[in-house]
């Protein structure tokens, strides 16, 4: 297979994954070249996402590395063969890869899980409070900078089909990014993504009493099967991925324990509407 430039953030996760199985079965990079019949180039390439895998090839590695999680090892091939050319690509060279690693994930989410603290979730965003967002940044972005992003969010924001569970903390409902008009407009639109199937959605007030775990914020995105999840943390050039098992461990359970003390998703509606009366 070609090798690649700029592996995606899928690529590399894959890379990732038979690297971790390769070394929890105790074998070096020239051991599985040696079962494999190829050169430690090649599995070096292979775990640095720069080449790709044949199906053939993954389950053969799988079956000498003595992984016997077969839904795993099945959620690596889908990644290993999937030639999806996603609608992210259009923005490669003119937005950051963050970006599109961000769309990417979405693409594969079987789930997404929020803590929001000062900014609305990316995904619940008004065009108004995404631009209010993006125009804040520093230093300043040039005004096609700005539209790329705010129309790279919206578009996300159209083709994000999964289950997702929000928990919002009053500070962010009651910063205005933008002006009194689009601060409404934010809140209604909350309100309204309340009301949908898809959408669970749960406000931390400021009166709770004792409660620091809502410190800062963190997207959780579920994989094809719970050793693929990811998580993804703001940063200020788009965000940063992490996927190691003990940090993933430790996000669930914050998520967990902040979903348990903040208000229901009945509560959390009637606090918005009345933070929208407000304004």
């Amino acid at each position: 297979m070609p090798t690649r430039r700029e592996p995606t953030a899928r690529q590399l996760r894959l890379a990732v994954e038979l690297r971790k199985l390769r070394e929890a079965a105790g074998l070096t990079a020239r051991q599985a070249a040696s079962m494999l019949g190829v050169s430690n180039v090649q599995i070096s390439q292979i775990e640095s996402g720069l080449s790709g895998v044949s199906e053939q090839r993954l389950r053969r590695l799988a079956s000498h590395y003595a992984c016997t999680d077969e839904e795993l090892v099945d959620a690596l091939v889908e990644m290993a063969t999937d030639r999806t050319k996603g609608w992210w690509e259009e923005y490669r060279g003119l937005l950051p890869t963050p970006f599109l690693d961000l769309a990417e994930l979405d693409h594969h989410a079987a789930f997404q899980q929020d803590i929001a603290i000062l900014h609305m979730p990316g995904l619940l965003q008004t065009e108004d409070y995404a631009r209010a967002v993006f125009s804040s940044r520093i230093p300043e972005l040039t005004e096609e900078e700005l539209e790329l992003r705010v129309r790279h969010r919206l578009t996300r924001q159209r083709r994000a089909v999964f289950p997702h569970e929000i928990v919002i903390h009053e500070s962010a409902l009651r910063i205005r990014v933008g002006d009194r008009v689009a601060t409404r407009s934010q809140l209604v639109r909350l309100v309204e993504a309340s009301e949908t199937d898809r959408i669970t959605l749960r406000v931390i007030p400021f009166d709770l009493d004792g409660f620091a775990r809502a410190s800062s914020t963190m997207t959780y995105v579920g994989g094809a099967v719970r050793k693929l999840d990811t998580v993804a943390r703001d940063a200020p050039h788009g965000a940063f991925l992490i996927d190691s098992g003990a940090q993933l461990g430790a996000y669930r359970l914050r998520f967990r324990k902040v979903g348990d003390v903040s208000l229901n998703p009945d509560r959390s509606r009637d606090f918005i509407h009345r933070l929208t009366k407000e304004l």
